[in-house]
């Protein structure tokens, strides 16, 4: 039987009386899949529910963009990648990092051997894909560090705008396409091209990673005592889910596939893909680490005449959970 939507209904009683569970609402970056194991992973194991929380998670996808819904009051706390995030504040909506559960990007591009793209300096007058929605923000960081106009110039790139597919490449629409190495890499690959016929590039590899998979709420919340405590209950319990879900890969991809309301998923590809999430929440605790952002904000800043960013923000991060919720 499938469930979507997770919860713990009340916490232990105290005075006699059931306290009712603090309800928290958690807006994923994407479809229910690994990526987000280790929510899921809190609350089928009780993690929340021994939190006192009763925690709502929604399903993302193609049209549901994080910063909207919370924007809008749709969510208490969001899953998104940090350019999209420092993007969103300079526009105007004050997201913080709370917490950063992923300590490495899963971002590339997949090539075709055939194209003729062997190193970075290949991607002149070729096609690249990548995703828009915030998750084009480090692909055309990149583009710029490289000295490549995304205009479809001669000698820079010609950006396709990629659905959530590999299609352009299979249908060699691309020489390149964005990828995660958890996921659509695995689709190409699924798709009958052989490993030995691609070339990838990691972002990490590259030197141009950045920031992925952070939790973000609104600045002016944190001034409110009973959210600031709602939110330390919520990061300590979420990082019980993502380090139980390390040590039980198997077991968390089970659990996402019983939380997957369309059945599009399968454990197989789960389970594969939760191996490879695991490799990129290794190595963090849960609180931001200062040179893991320096990072970011330097690469976002770097984007010659066109950066994603502007000026190095202030206020975007903080340990006030984080301190509280990882003594």
């Amino acid at each position: 039987m499938k469930r979507i939507v997770t919860a713990a209904l009340f916490t232990a009683f105290a005075g006699g009386a059931a306290q009712a569970a603090d309800d928290v609402t958690l807006q994923l970056k994407w479809v229910t899949q690994a990526q987000f194991a280790g929510y899921y992973v809190a609350a089928a194991k009780g993690f929340y529910e021994a939190e006192g929380l009763n925690v709502t998670i929604l399903p993302g996808g193609p049209d549901v963009a994080p910063t909207q819904v919370i924007a809008g009051g749709g969510a208490d706390v969001v899953v998104d990648w940090m350019p999209s995030a420092l993007a969103a504040r300079e526009k105007g909506l004050p997201l913080v990092n709370i917490a950063q559960p992923f300590k490495s990007s899963g971002m590339m591009l997949t090539c075709l051997k055939e194209s003729g793209v062997a190193t970075p300096a290949d991607f002149a007058d070729k096609t690249l894909g990548v995703w828009f929605g915030g998750n084009e923000y480090p692909f055309l960081n990149w583009m710029s560090t490289l000295g490549l106009k995304t205009d479809g110039s001669a000698g820079g790139v010609t950006v396709l705008k990629q659905g959530f597919n590999v299609d352009p490449l299979l249908q060699k629409q691309a020489a390149c396409v964005s990828t995660m190495t958890y996921n659509e890499y695995w689709q190409v690959i699924d798709a009958g091209i052989a490993p030995e016929d691609l070339v990838t590039f990691k972002y990490e590899e590259q030197g141009v990673a950045t920031l992925e998979d952070g939790l973000y709420v609104l600045e002016a919340n944190l001034a409110d005592p009973a959210f600031e405590d709602k939110m330390v209950r919520f990061v300590r319990a979420s990082m019980q889910g993502w380090k139980y879900a390390e040590a039980n890969p198997d077991e968390a991809a089970q659990i996402v596939i019983d939380n997957d309301a369309t059945g599009a998923q399968t454990i197989e590809h789960q389970k594969r893909m939760m191996a490879e999430i695991a490799k990129l929440t290794a190595g963090s605790n849960g609180a931001l680490d200062e040179a893991d952002y320096q990072r970011t904000v330097d690469k976002l800043l770097a984007g010659g005449s066109d950066p994603v960013i502007s000026a190095a923000p202030t206020g975007a991060w903080t340990h006030q959970i984080t301190d509280k919720a990882l003594q």
